[in-house]
């Protein structure tokens, strides 16, 4: 399986890495309120949850950005790709990422634990900060601030750099001769998937207006953003790769 031992399945590790700690951060909490027929969480117990959860969310939105440059690299530039795409661009790629994936959150999530709460519960089963900026009493100006400067950092810049890498990518793959395009498009159908079904819940969920949206709705679309999402990561890679489909028929071939 040395075949694997690539920059593209180095990245796509750490991702899986992310979805795990994601859903392990969020899930069992969930399961907790749902078989104890409960509808809140104390906000005593929500600042590290929220912390955490906003953390991974900001990692994988800067994993996914790494992983287009990565395609962006191995299509349009193919034959200084592997030049380029070194070990050492590869771990500071993805040391990057959990730094500053981990490091913005933390002013954020200080800003709300000092806030004053007109509830001792959250309604939600995860710790979000909309649920919490609703609870407050106290003035959320610096919060919200924070949290939009955090947005456009993280989420936003990151966004942008994947939509100018996949500019670049598809203008390339139109200039090849017809009979490689749909091989050459495929080695980021994966990616360009996860990244669609990734920002296309995060828009829906904090971009898209949402007043009218009750809370039950709002629940159930965070549930697809925290946990099917993270879920649905690694069957469309592993449905969609040659080599790791090879890769678990010889794995299955040991234990047979």
């Amino acid at each position: 399986m040395s075949h694997l031992h690539t920059p593209m399945y180095f990245f796509l590790s750490n991702l899986s890495l992310s979805d795990l700690l994601l859903s392990t951060d969020i899930i069992p909490n969930m399961l907790h309120i749902m078989l104890a027929e409960e509808s809140s969480i104390p906000v005593t117990n929500c600042i590290f949850q929220y912390y955490v959860f906003g953390s991974l969310a900001a990692t994988e939105c800067l994993l996914l950005t790494m992983m287009s440059y990565d395609r962006y690299l191995a299509i349009c530039n193919p034959l200084r790709y592997s030049s380029i795409m070194d070990i050492h661009l590869c771990l500071g790629l993805i040391v990057f990422s959990w730094i500053v994936g981990f490091l913005p959150t933390l002013p954020v999530a200080i800003c709300v634990y000092k806030l004053k709460f007109c509830s001792p519960n959250i309604d939600h089963f995860f710790c979000d900060l909309a649920p919490f900026l609703e609870l407050a009493c106290s003035d959320t100006s610096m919060a919200h601030l924070l949290a939009l400067v955090f947005s456009v950092f993280v989420t936003f810049c990151p966004f942008l750099c994947i939509i100018v890498s996949y500019a670049f990518i598809i203008y390339r793959i139109l200039r090849i001769h017809s009979d490689t395009r749909q091989k050459t498009f495929s080695t980021c159908s994966s990616h360009l998937t996860v990244v669609s079904m990734y920002y296309g819940s995060l828009i829906i969920i904090y971009v898209a207006p949402s007043k009218e949206r009750s809370v039950n709705l709002k629940k159930f679309l965070s549930l697809l953003y925290t946990a099917v999402t993270p879920l649905l990561n690694p069957i469309i890679y592993s449905l969609k790769n040659q080599e790791m489909s090879k890769a678990f028929g010889k794995i299955s071939t040991m234990f047979s």
